[in-house]
């Protein structure tokens, strides 16, 4: 099975469709899937519902979609770099379901490993509890949390070998093997790629099995999200 595709937008084509749910990997704007992000972009599908961690900032990242209008619902655990989902969220353009980063994280986990749904303290007693079902357990009270799946998942990774395998490098690994996971069909940009084989075993993060399409992109942006210097 080759999994190779020439360019990110041939790598979404015949996968994305309105209404759609993506999860998508990165954490602020490190180990972000941006080529696969503008890719969606100019597809032009609407009504998207995007799980991430947070949506990027103005003007990059899950930015782009806010800015088209294209993600009319965000799961995520931090919102707070970009203006444009703030002005969508209070003017009630958009639908935001706020989740804790760890339940998030677990959220997803879960979804991939079919698991239906977990127990949690984190939110008990909090709005993130309101509606959902609480149980006790040890003298402790808990939240039930549903796991997430998505129809795609769109993954950045450092480099791959062509049956998938892939490696991530330092903390740009975050979100995206639990997005890959949680994908019913997981497409991933890399820096590299070798020939199968190559990526000693012992060090792989994401088996390939998990992994349907690769696009390659050797130079990817790699932006700072907040600049400190000293004075």
């Amino acid at each position: 099975m080759n999994k190779l595709y020439p360019s990110a937008a041939h790598a979404l084509e015949g996968l994305v469709e309105d209404g759609m749910t993506l999860a998508v990997g990165g954490f602020g704007l490190c180990g972000i899937p941006e080529a696969l992000i503008a890719a969606l972009r100019d597809s032009g599908k609407k009504n998207l519902t995007a799980i991430s961690n947070n949506a990027g900032v103005d003007g990059f990242g899950l930015g782009l979609l806010l800015e088209t209008r294209q993600i009319s619902k965000m799961i995520s655990s931090y919102v707070g770099e970009n203006k444009e989902f703030e002005r969508q969220y209070l003017a009630g353009e958009l639908q935001l379901e706020f989740t804790p980063q760890g339940t998030l994280a677990e959220k997803l986990r879960a979804g991939g490993a079919g698991i239906p749904a977990f127990y949690t303290r984190t939110g008990y007693g909090t709005l993130v509890a309101e509606g959902k079902e609480t149980r006790q357990f040890n003298g402790e009270w808990y939240v039930m949390e549903e796991s997430l799946t998505a129809d795609i998942a769109l993954v950045k990774a450092w480099k791959a070998d062509k049956a998938g395998n892939l490696l991530f490098r330092k903390t740009a690994r975050n979100f995206n093997p639990l997005a890959a996971m949680a994908g019913k069909v997981c497409v991933v940009e890399v820096e590299e790629i070798v020939e199968t084989g190559e990526l000693d075993p012992d060090q792989i993060h994401l088996p390939g099995i998990y992994v349907q399409r690769i696009v390659h992109n050797p130079s990817p942006e790699k932006r700072i999200e907040k600049r400190t210097v000293r004075s």
